[in-house]
């Protein structure tokens, strides 16, 4: 994969710093520590455009990256990570919720899981609310560097079992940062649902 020109648009800590851009979105989230930032790095090739923390819960606004100028990528605040105060965390997931729930840029969420661990309660509640406010979104486990390839497949057939009977699951993707794992098949989606004219249809 070529070099992909990308760089920081803006942040937002409230709804009302949401960027008026037109541009497709396409939104990454997922429990504190998950790997989130080493993953959209990797996906641009760009070392330091999200800022990685040995701090779980170290983004605390919603930042928004412009794409080769034609789609924007949005890091959504961490979630589920104990030390950080339960107002704290309350504000990070309204402002979350309100993204997902009013952007109609919004053309797909990806949803990321550390492929070590099960899915957690956090991780199934918002796989269900996406499903029942329709919108689409593709499961990435990341670190599978960090697991034999022999659990990476047992995982990705577990997480496939887990959606089989859900209709807005694009694709469950195992990937690696340090390795490059499952980088140009995610790309390939983001491609593809960020020039997609289909408009999610969230429900209420």
């Amino acid at each position: 994969m070529k070099h992909v020109q990308a760089d920081f648009f803006t942040g937002a800590s409230a709804p009302v710093h949401f960027p008026k851009s037109t541009l497709p979105e396409i939104a990454f989230i997922g429990r504190s520590n998950v790997g989130k930032s080493s993953l959209i790095n990797s996906i641009v090739r760009r070392k330091q455009l999200a800022l990685t923390s040995s701090t779980p819960g170290k983004t605390q606004q919603i930042n928004f990256f412009i794409v080769e100028q034609v789609w924007m990528l949005v890091d959504l605040p961490g979630f589920g990570y104990a030390s950080v105060g339960k107002s704290k965390r309350q504000e990070f997931s309204s402002l979350n919720y309100s993204y997902l729930e009013e952007r109609e840029q919004l053309r797909m969420v990806c949803m990321l899981l550390d492929s070590r661990h099960d899915p957690s309660q956090i991780d199934m509640g918002l796989i269900e609310w996406l499903e029942m406010h329709g919108i689409k979104y593709t499961l990435i486990l990341t670190k599978c560097d960090k697991i034999k390839p022999s659990m990476v497949e047992e995982r990705k057939e577990q997480i496939k079992g887990l959606v089989q009977f859900c209709s807005h699951c694009i694709d469950v993707l195992p990937y690696s940062s340090e390795t490059g794992m499952g980088r140009e098949q995610l790309w390939g989606i983001i491609k593809r649902e960020s020039t997609s004219d289909d408009i999610i249809g969230k429900q209420s």
